[in-house]
């Protein structure tokens, strides 16, 4: 879709300098041949820049009349691109850190002053996903990273967004968090996890000293397969889930016994559905507090769901409760005339 308005013109122009001045493939010195410009869009505002291009004129060089453009480019925006990497950058943290949508990402961006469109936050979330994907494939910075702790403990788990769908396989390395290796697959079998497994193994340049999963039984075969001799063990989340399962199936029954006591609370929000007086707004407070407490779940086996809604329903009689006593303790007052 065309630009429908005028770009900001910008108020700034910077000047950047290619600081190799030699051919990288030949030797010879390069001489500046021509210029670019491109303006790109930061937070900081929109900048002219005013790039110096260097040409090796050799003739038997590789690298004959291939433009060598200024490194510092590279660190304020990608290739073809509008806006700069800071803003990228912004648009990620605003997804992934703070879990806001594409519209709120749209309503901070303009808030800082970058003039963007609703559909361009889109393009800048894929570019984001790509470069965070590039970094954590970065075979050498992985290498030097877990050469320091000399050791790797993977954790392997897969996810299956719907039925018949692929199988997103993640192996992670438990000391550092660090995302080793992520793989689409049809299947989960013994055969399709085995390679992957030592893919990862040949791949990190220390020790496997143990490997963490659900237990699944083509996950064992793979790592006995793939790698023979490393302690296997269950994950703890897992293990605290299912020894936590009665515990779990007896408050999810308690929880539906007590929603069967409340279920009357929406015949009171009628009653005082079109009464002003402050004695209602209390009572629809109150109803209000009742329903969140019902659609606010646990996350078991941490948070038994059951437990925090007797909590909170506890909480709300007991209000309730002071509340008529101090009615009570009012009304007695006004008749000995206090």
């Amino acid at each position: 879709m065309a630009r429908t308005s005028r770009r900001e013109r910008p108020d700034q122009e910077t000047v950047l300098w290619p600081l190799r001045k030699e051919c990288p493939a030949c030797g010879i010195p390069m001489r500046v041949r021509y210029e670019n410009r491109r303006t790109v869009v930061t937070l900081s505002g929109t900048q002219r820049l005013c790039l110096k291009i260097r040409l090796c004129e050799q003739g038997r060089c590789t690298r004959l009349d291939r433009p060598y453009r200024p490194e510092a480019e590279g660190a304020i925006a990608l290739a073809h691109h509008e806006f700069g990497l800071d803003v990228i950058a912004l648009t990620g943290v605003q997804r992934y850190r703070h879990h806001r949508s594409v519209p709120e990402i749209h309503q901070a961006l303009r808030a800082q002053g970058v003039e963007i469109a609703e559909r361009s936050v889109t393009n800048l979330l894929d570019r984001y996903d790509e470069l965070l994907a590039t970094s954590l494939t970065d075979s050498a910075r992985l290498r030097a990273l877990l050469a320091a702790q000399g050791r790797v403990i993977l954790a392997l788990d897969g996810l299956q967004p719907d039925v018949g769908h692929e199988v997103l396989w993640v192996i992670r390395d438990c000391l550092s968090g660090e995302v080793l290796l992520a793989r689409s697959l049809l299947s989960g079998t013994a055969d399709d996890l085995a390679p992957l497994l030592r893919e990862v193994a040949d791949a990190v340049g220390v020790p496997v000293t143990g490997v963490v999963s659900d237990g699944q039984t083509s996950i064992r075969r793979a790592v006995e397969r793939a790698l023979p001799g490393v302690p296997h063990q269950l994950c703890q989340f897992h293990f605290l889930r299912e020894a936590a399962r009665p515990v779990f199936e007896a408050d999810r029954h308690a929880k539906k016994t007590l929603k069967k006591h409340i279920r009357g609370v929406r015949r009171i929000e009628r009653a005082v559905e079109d009464v002003t007086d402050p004695q209602a707004e209390v009572v629809r407070g109150y109803c209000a507090a009742v329903r969140s407490a019902i659609t606010d779940d646990g996350h078991p086996p941490l948070a038994a769901s059951g437990l925090k809604l007797k909590g909170r329903l506890e909480a709300v009689a007991d209000s309730v409760t002071r509340v008529t006593e101090k009615g009570g303790r009012r009304r007695r007052l006004s008749r000995c005339g206090i």
